[in-house]
């Protein structure tokens, strides 16, 4: 693997830096403290292609491989991750979901849309109930359309109503069009779910926002509740009781994105730490001149090369079309767990200074935190790195 990055590269890279720079890092406090992205930047990040990268161009896309991708979500958690995530989750796991699974009628309904920004698309899979558990959720949606069951089976009609509630789902009250996942069949566990694409104004359809969060407080979260949701047999996703298949395969590229954004926060945090031990006095010289402090930067800086080389890696496997999961689950764990420890050290070295909103590295603890948990938390990611080296499922 060559880790120069070719020209191309490193002009995508330039571009998510220069509209960070610009675009994101003047607002990031004012954002969190009122819990809200400006909504604008969704249109912006269209115009700029970061919604459409590794989307062909036939569907509005923009092209380019997942390396691109990996560098721009970089960038975009350096900045904030809250905007990291509604790139990562409408572009990550729906877009990149429908190119992959969708029908054609699916594709040109929804690609051209997610792409430019006009559209968000949000991940319905997490429940109250379910968490790392996805298997086992309890969603269901059945036949309603005036058809019998088998009838309906055998012609690929009839509506499918769709009863429950998801929980903690990014971009959901901004959203307009949710990939959820529903029980469809009476086999237990993944085999009896489905995949449907349901627009989020479908009557039935409720959306709450959730407030209070201790991190990523910038990005809509959301509890979606659906009561007799009725959509057409044209809305599933992929082949019945497939959905789980849907969902596993975006989480395994969706690691690499939540892998690349917390590099995002590491590099952030050595950044401020840097910049501030330079400026900061202490004992008559800058607290750069102190070795424990020189120490904790040394930390942080192992930790953002060891994972951006992680999750770089992942993105090599993918577009080289090699096996990536365990790779993902490594780079997942790493990156997240890392990226606390260097938000960590870099409140440190702001001392008292660094628990003030004031500064840049408290929201950058509260934003780390939470990647130890999404898109499978870190005990998660143990069990599928200790299966691939054993063969052994732990479920």
């Amino acid at each position: 693997m060559n880790l120069e990055l070719n020209e191309e590269q490193a002009a995508v890279r330039q571009l998510a830096k220069d509209f960070v720079d610009r675009e994101v890092a003047p607002h990031v406090t004012e954002w969190d403290r009122a819990e809200q992205v400006d909504r604008g930047i969704v249109k912006t990040m269209g115009d700029l292609g970061f919604l459409g990268l590794t989307i062909p161009e036939e569907y509005g896309g923009s092209g380019g491989d997942h390396f691109a991708y990996a560098l721009v979500t970089e960038e975009l958690g350096r900045g904030d991750s809250s905007v990291r995530g509604i790139v990562s989750v409408s572009l990550g796991l729906v877009a990149k979901s429908i190119a992959a699974w969708g029908s054609e009628e699916q594709k040109q309904a929804w690609l051209p849309r997610l792409t430019s920004g006009e559209a968000l698309g949000c991940f319905g899979l997490t429940e109250p109930g379910t968490g790392s558990d996805a298997g086992n959720l309890t969603t269901r949606a059945v036949r309603g359309g005036g058809t019998s069951r088998s009838s309906a089976a055998e012609s690929g009609g009839g509506d499918w109503v769709i009863n429950g509630t998801k929980m903690f789902i990014t971009n959901g009250t901004w959203a307009d069009v949710v990939l959820l996942f529903a029980r469809t069949g009476a086999e237990p566990g993944h085999k009896g779910v489905s995949a449907f694409l349901v627009p989020t104004d479908t009557p039935g359809l409720s959306r709450r926002e959730i407030h209070g969060k201790l991190g990523l407080r910038g990005q809509v979260t959301a509890e979606l509740v659906l009561e007799d949701v009725r959509v057409p047999a044209s809305a599933m996703i992929a082949p019945e009781g497939k959905g789980f298949s849907v969902a596993m395969s975006a989480l395994a590229k969706g690691r690499m994105s939540v892998a690349a954004g917390c590099v995002g926060i590491a590099q952030a945090a050595l950044d401020a730490a840097v910049g501030y031990a330079g400026e900061r006095d202490q004992f008559g010289k800058s607290i750069a001149h102190h070795q424990l402090v020189q120490e904790l930067l040394a930390d942080i800086a192992l930790d953002v090369d060891a994972a951006r080389l992680l999750t770089w890696r992942v993105a090599d496997l993918i577009d080289r079309g090699k096996p990536f999961v365990t790779e993902a689950s490594k780079a997942k764990l790493f990156a997240s767990e890392a990226a606390v420890r260097c938000a960590n050290n870099a409140l440190q070295v702001f001392g008292g200074y660094g628990y003030i909103d004031e500064y840049p590295v408290g929201k950058l603890v509260r934003d780390a935190r939470v990647m130890t948990l999404y898109e499978g938390t870190s005990q998660i990611q143990k069990l599928v790195i200790g299966r691939a080296l054993t063969g052994v499922s732990a479920f």
